[in-house]
């Protein structure tokens, strides 16, 4: 076996980079969203062990939505990726490009076994930069071809080594091919067909026989005239191992889908559930469009589903043509290299190997796949057109009339390749881009319409998007999901009735519930979104919510394990006020996917509406458990724990709630709740701190401004809490708690009688019935020495509150006043009064109420976006008042009104001593 050297090494990898390096440039697109994006296994909060559990988009392997794709050491690199950048698409990217330079010089190694030094590097350099790899290396769900075939040519390598001297078998390197045909299966499925390739290898190269030679020596062998030679022996043996060992991965791997095959529909893959003949003709045309595309790659497309490549449905479709052509082709060079022993016969048929074998899993010949054409799937293939095009490159260019233009066809080759693959890298800069390509290639894949409709949305762009939405409707009327796509953007557009229509002839295009057949397998699971998202729309409207919650049942009664329509039922009955039923609804959620955190966030939610917060607190942290930044259950933990009054628990309320503003640092809530965390911590120079930055970032906020004049108020600084005061004021005129503590102080500490009047008069014209504005103000009266009318207005204080026997005391000592006192004369003299100024009038300047911030949010999938994963978390306004005050806040109020009362015992001591 010839080496490579340094010098060619540096070659490959420069060629890769050369034509790749773009691609570091481009974003997650298209898969990466589902394998990447909202992969939680990728996340170091997700157990080892569920890489292992799960499929390569991170379903678990049990569920029937799942693809069955099972590649779990892909999957733990993406992890490492993770670690190293989170979600950063330039790591992934270059750790892609990393991976193709070294398959590039494996192939390399691999060549030299068949070709010569020279023939071998141009075999490698075609590869490097064939076009047909962008996808498998720009796109970054490719890693698991790039994976899969480092190992794939490792077991190809090591098994070369199996033959010792004198034909002996050497089994270390057959135990590391067993080792590494695993390792590559579980990067991708494919890795396993490289066991074929070996068993090719051992009969035709490695032992050198042909198939006249193995015919001759079978027929004497069963006429008995001969017995089978010790070295064909011993090549059975090398194969009976071989095979053993890929039959007992083959039992694995049944055993991980649990013999399930993954459910698709005719959108995905229209030939696999066509009839006879027009199945089989279809999907062995598939074999030479593939072929064409190895041989020219000037139009490549990211999706090949649909109706991008029209059913053959009869024997005199013109291309049957093609097909015959290519298997005449196939046929003829697999007779040539099995019938002759010469070298050539032997390059060939291991190029015929390498672009057939690892093929088979994605021919849709033995069993259906969920796409038609897909150009990462060539990425192992290419290897053996590669070398095919450098060997017939060798024995053309060997001939001194072609070889100069054997050289310059080359040249031209490689260096348009590479331009086109340098160019076609670009296309995977955004999903808008990608998909604008793909349908410069191909206008009849209502798919890419909807794709680039989606790409559109994401920007907000939902005018543009719905022109691409009702061309997919136009291109594939029977769509379902192109018209929830385009029901769901009339509603982002406020045009609920059209919305309401498209939803409703998506769901006339489901299929009728047949008794006894199985509804999954006759539709993907997404689909049922339209009933989720119909639902969703109308009940917007409080009269229809039973017809809403009618559609979340007959979603559930078509598939008991649709988890989302739990999730959604259970949010609708907490609006319809039946929490018992909705943690119902999640119970058995939970009972589909108990490592869901959205799921426990949202009975944490239903523990709080049937006020149970102790149960709350409990499943906001399992939920954190399953994910510790899952910002909502670490808000509202915190704010459980603050209004729990529990000082014990107000350091971990901190540490969650710098965590959530951690993730959410733009979102004043949290810096407001920490702020009242430091009140009652009695740390006023941290709660000023926290105070001013959510106001700083929500100039608005009506608790901040509130509570942060209140807290300088209650530190004498109140002459600070005079503009915050007049700043919420300004925004929330009516705002009755402000207006008493500014009336308060403009009376103790402006002396501005005047403005502290009008601030009572207005709360008292707000809400007639306030007692404590309503007092205020008669103190006010009594400061203008007009005793009737505080006497007025004490007795109307009085009838709104009977029981308050403050209120009484007073209007007896105005009383007093008034029968033994001229109306002329002044009632107290000017230094009484002055001394009586001085004390604050009795007020109940209370704390905002806590719950007024709470974002009790319910967690929900809210119009599912069909081929695409879209999660949206929709909730109540996180600044809307609770009509009740804990336990807490009753007994601040009682502090407040004992302190209230002390002083007005001082007042009535200064009158009384008169």
């Amino acid at each position: 076996m010839a080496n490579i050297n340094l010098k060619e090494i540096t070659l490959i990898v420069g060629v890769v980079t050369a034509c790749y390096w773009n691609s570091l440039f481009c974003g997650f697109v298209f898969d990466d969203v589902s394998a990447i994006l909202d992969n939680k296994d990728l996340h170091p909060s997700t157990p080892l062990k569920t890489l292992f559990q799960n499929d390569f988009w991170g379903t678990p392997m049990s569920e029937e939505r799942s693809h069955k794709s099972y590649r779990p050491l892909t999957v733990l690199t993406f992890r490492l990726n993770y670690l190293l950048s989170e979600l950063k698409p330039m790591s992934y990217h270059l750790l892609n490009m990393i991976f193709h330079a070294v398959v590039s010089v494996i192939f390399l190694k691999v060549c030299k076994l068949f070709l010569d030094n020279k023939s071998s590097v141009i075999a490698s350099l075609l590869f490097a930069v064939h076009p047909i790899h962008t996808e498998a290396v720009t796109g970054v769900v490719g890693r698991a071809e790039l994976l899969s075939s480092i190992f794939f040519l490792a077991a190809f390598l090591s098994y070369t080594r199996s033959k010792g001297p004198d034909n002996s078998i050497i089994w270390t390197p057959i135990a590391l091919t067993v080792f590494l045909v695993a390792v590559a299966t579980l990067c991708k499925e494919q890795g396993i067909t490289v066991v074929g390739i070996c068993c090719v290898y051992e009969v035709f190269i490695a032992q050198g026989y042909t198939l006249p030679l193995l015919c001759t020596t079978a027929g004497q062998f069963l006429r008995g005239k001969g017995s089978i030679p010790f070295s064909m022996l011993q090549t059975l043996v090398k194969l009976i191992v071989l095979m053993f060992s890929t039959l007992l991965l083959v039992v694995v791997r049944v055993q991980v889908i649990q013999s399930q095959l993954p459910v698709f529909t005719r959108f995905d893959n229209p030939a696999a559930v066509s009839p006879t003949p027009t199945r089989q003709l279809t999907f062995n045309y598939l074999l030479p469009v593939n072929a064409w595309l190895l041989l020219n790659p000037s139009e490549l497309c990211c999706d090949w589903t649909m109706g991008t490549i029209p059913l053959i449905e009869s024997l005199l479709d013109i291309r049957n043509l093609a097909t015959f052509t290519f298997f005449c082709f196939l046929g003829t060079l697999g007779v040539f290299s099995i019938r002759y022993s010469g070298d050539s016969s032997k390059t060939v048929l291991m190029a015929l190997c390498l672009m057939a074998l690892p093929f088979i899993p994605a021919s849709n010949l033995f069993f259906p796949v969920g796409f038609v054409v897909a150009e990462r799937v060539l990425y192992v293939p290419s290897m053996g057109f590669c070398i095919l095009v450098a060997h017939g490159w060798q024995k053309i260019s060997t001939k001194s009339v072609f070889k100069k233009l054997s050289w310059i066809c080359l040249s031209m080759v490689i260096l348009t390749h590479s331009l086109k693959t340098f160019h076609r890298n670009w296309d995977w800069e955004s999903e808008y881009t990608l998909f604008m390509s793909a349908l410069k290639v191909n206008k009849n894949n209502a798919k890419l319409w909807n794709n680039v409709g989606h790409a559109l949305e994401n920007e907000k762009n939902f005018e543009r998007a719905l022109k691409y939405f009702l061309q997919a409707t136009h291109v594939q009327p029977d769509d379902i999901g192109a018209h929830m796509n385009v029901g769901r953007t009339y509603k982002n557009l406020n045009r609920t009735k059209e919305a309401e229509e498209s939803y409703m002839m998506a769901k006339s295009l489901m299929p009728q519930i047949i008794p006894g057949k199985k509804y999954a397998a006759r539709i993907a699971p997404n689909h049922l979104n339209v009933y989720i998202n119909l639902a969703n729309l109308i009940r917007a409207n409080e009269s229809r919510l039973e017809e809403a919650d009618q559609l979340y049942r007959q979603a559930i009664s078509m598939r008991p394990d649709f988890k989302q329509a739990y999730i959604s039922r259970g949010e609708l009955l907490l609006k319809m006020n039946k929490p018992l039923k909705a943690k119902e609804a999640y119970l058995k959620a939970l009972e589909l996917d108990r490592n869901n955190a959205d799921l426990w966030y949202n009975l944490a939610i239903v523990h709080i509406e049937l006020k149970e917060p102790n149960e709350a607190l409990k499943n906001f942290n399992r939920a954190l458990e399953l994910n510790p930044k899952h910002k909502l259950a670490l808000f509202n933990s915190a704010i459980v724990m603050q209004e729990s009054g529990e000082v014990k628990l107000r350091p971990e309320a901190r540490k969650r709630l710098l965590s959530y503003i951690n993730e959410e640092p733009l979102d004043a809530n949290g810096y407001f709740n920490l702020g009242m965390l430091a009140m009652d911590d009695k740390k006023d120079s941290e709660a000023e701190i926290w105070m001013k930055k959510a106001i700083k970032l929500q100039a608005d906020f009506r608790s901040a401004l509130f509570n942060l004049a209140l807290l300088y108020s209650q530190t004498a600084k109140e002459l600070k809490a005079l503009p915050i005061l007049e700043e919420l004021l300004r925004y929330y005129p009516d705002h009755i708690k402000g207006l008493i503590l500014k009336g308060d102080i403009l009376m103790n500490q402006k002396k501005d009688i005047l403005g502290a009047k009008k601030c009572f008069e207005r709360i008292v014209e707000m809400d007639p019935s306030n007692v404590q504005g309503k007092h205020n103000l008669c103190v006010v009266y009594f400061e203008e020495k007009d005793l009737l009318k505080a006497e007025r207005c004490l007795l109307e204080t009085l009838a709104l509150a009977p029981h308050e026997e403050y209120i009484q005391r007073h209007l007896n000592i105005v009383r007093d006043k008034i029968s033994s006192s001229s109306f002329i004369e002044p009632i107290f003299p000017t230094s009484k009064i002055s001394s009586v100024e001085g004390k604050k009038i009795p007020t109940e300047s209370v704390k905002e109420i806590r719950g007024e911030s709470r974002q009790t949010q319910i967690v929900k999938t809210s119009d599912n976006k069909s081929q695409s994963k879209s999660n949206k978390q929709l909730g109540k306004n996180g600044d809307e008042e609770t009509p009740h005050k804990t336990t807490k806040d009753i007994k601040e109020i009682e502090k407040k009104r004992v302190a209230a009362l002390k002083r007005l015992e001082e007042i009535e001591r200064i009158l009384n001593g008169e």
